[in-house]
């Protein structure tokens, strides 16, 4: 009889403080790691430098809360996504073609780089502006329905209020 494996999910909550949840399947770990992320929980693991980069076909489906972040629309209609106090703003990038790359289109998640912040995780940008990425959405490829929102919704960002980050 073979032994099960044990699925292990490392997250931190709001304070910081480290929580180890154990699954038998995937299936059962993305079930917690939707219920704890909607909590704010995010995993524990280093953030990636470039942030996570996903296919743009997964923009509209990706289900923020298997990294422990919430969607939201400001008063103004800019789309940000709160995770771990800080707030990203969405920013839609053209298509970039020159003679020595080419970019498609993406639409990226980055908040302005703080001192405290990893060089690893420090982006530059246009004059002295550095960026951090949270998630860049760009080409093709097919979303991975592992990581998207039951039952195939679409986002569906929350009416504006108020709410503290950064």
């Amino acid at each position: 009889m073979p032994v099960p494996h044990t699925l292990t999910l490392a997250l931190l909550d709001a304070l910081g403080t480290p929580i180890t949840v154990q699954a038998q399947t995937i299936a059962d770990l993305r079930t917690l790691q939707r219920h704890y992320g909607a909590q704010g929980m995010r995993p524990a693991s280093a953030p990636i430098g470039g942030g996570l980069q996903l296919p743009l076909a997964a923009h509209d489906t990706f289900d923020w809360s298997l990294i422990g972040a919430r969607p939201w629309v400001t008063p103004e209609g800019e789309h940000v996504v709160f995770c771990g106090g800080h707030a990203y703003k969405q920013r839609l990038l053209e298509e970039v073609e020159t003679r020595k790359m080419k970019l498609p289109e993406a639409v990226k998640y980055s908040r302005g780089a703080k001192a405290t912040d990893p060089e690893h995780l420090r982006e530059k940008g246009d004059a002295d502006f550095w960026y951090v990425t949270l998630v860049m959405f760009r080409g093709g490829g097919r979303a991975d329905p592992e990581f998207a929102l039951p039952g195939g919704r679409r986002q569906l960002h929350a009416a504006a209020g108020a709410e503290a980050a950064d």
